[in-house]
């Protein structure tokens, strides 16, 4: 019986690309795969015709030979094993598909599996004042983390005990099955993919390797740090399983606000007020920075709303230098109860003040008639 066409077999044309001719296979190695046509007696023939045509089109040089002399030119490749050269894909691409580790007895199928897990990093919310994101601080911490069983030394069996190899897996942490014409490699359910069985756990752990503690860390926030900015400390995470590094700890900064101050980056804002004889006849007053006081004039004629600039007594710059600027917006409070003296010198400016105004129009009224 003659062979099909792999380009029909695939549904592709000659001109497919790579990853044409890898989604084609994908597509019909799920629709035909055994398993899930365990009641159609043609799927495993079909799943290994299409394999079969992925075989050679996904080769390079295979693919230019076929283009060339069709079936004839792969016929000592065509009917390769899986792991042949230029079929290594197909593991990759089932595992991908059907959830399968390691596929068709491979090289790796023999090899113990790596226990040893990274430790989880953890995160720690830090509130902190304005005043300390300004100067810098060392921030007591305490961390609830799993650590390294001290008693068993992680290993989870007890002292004077060793963890066995698991009989069911033989050590490897996987169970083969054979489904078809191939085997299926899953996680060993009696060791859990640990390749190793724990027959006396230790008393304190018992058995994890791991117990929760509280940790007691000093922590140095830098100057300048703001609401989000994020510090690494490494290490300081949760311990591994089976002797696997430490994650990371970070320290997630939040700077709360402030009662007289409003943050922008590395400057601050705030306002003072000022009376109406200050804003009219000008003075010089004392404003709050975050850690003193600073003398700021104030021009004759400052009106509401007025915008002044202190330099340098800002936020400093987080990793670098300088700081930035403190800018301070005035508001002239109006007196809401006066006493006699305070009404009898308003009175009096106020009749200065309309005397004022009648004779400024009565001037633009001259000049408006003689232009």
């Amino acid at each position: 019986m003659s062979k099909r066409d792999y380009y029909e077999v695939l549904g592709v044309s000659r001109t497919a690309t790579d990853q044409e001719i890898k989604s084609a296979y994908r597509g019909l190695a799920r629709r035909h795969h055994p398993d899930v046509n365990q009641t159609d007696e043609g799927a495993e023939a079909k799943f290994k015709e299409v394999a079969e045509a992925y075989a050679v089109l996904s080769d390079g040089e295979q693919r230019r030979r076929y283009d060339r002399f069709g079936h004839a030119g792969v016929a000592s490749s065509a009917g390769a094993s899986w792991g042949a050269p230029g079929f290594g894909g197909i593991e990759d691409i089932l595992g991908d598909l059907f959830g399968f580790g390691d596929v068709f007895g491979g090289a790796r199928s023999g090899a113990r599996r790596s226990t040893a897990q990274r430790g989880a990093d953890l995160r720690y919310d830090l509130e902190i004042t304005l005043e300390e994101a300004a100067a810098g601080m060392t921030a007591q911490l305490r961390i609830p983390r799993l650590e390294s069983c001290e008693k068993c030394k992680g290993v989870g069996a007890a002292p004077g005990t060793n963890p066995e190899n698991c009989q069911t897996c033989g050590a490897t942490g996987q169970v083969r099955y054979q489904q078809g014409f191939f085997s299926v490699a899953r996680t060993c359910h009696v060791c859990r993919g640990a390749g190793r069985v724990i027959g006396t756990p230790c008393e304190d752990c018992k058995g994890a390797g791991r117990i929760e503690r509280e940790k007691s860390l000093e922590v140095k926030i830098p100057a300048g740090v703001e609401t989000g900015s994020r510090m690494r400390v490494q290490g300081e995470g949760e311990s591994g399983a089976n002797s696997g590094p430490a994650g990371d700890l970070y320290v997630v900064i939040h700077v709360a606000e402030h009662e007289q101050f409003e943050r922008q980056g590395g400057n601050l804002y705030s306002s003072v007020p000022i009376t109406f004889a200050q804003a009219a006849l000008g003075a010089e007053i004392a404003v709050k920075t975050l850690d003193s006081e600073q003398s700021l004039k104030i021009p004759v004629g400052t009106q509401t709303g007025t915008v002044f600039r202190v330099k340098g007594q800002g936020m400093p710059v987080l990793g670098g230098r300088g700081k930035g600027d403190l800018f301070v917006a005035v508001t002239v409070v109006t007196p809401t109860s006066l006493t006699r003296e305070q009404r009898r010198l308003l009175e009096q400016l106020a009749n200065v003040e309309n005397k004022d105004l009648e004779d400024k129009g009565l001037v633009d009224k001259v000049r408006d008639i003689f232009g």
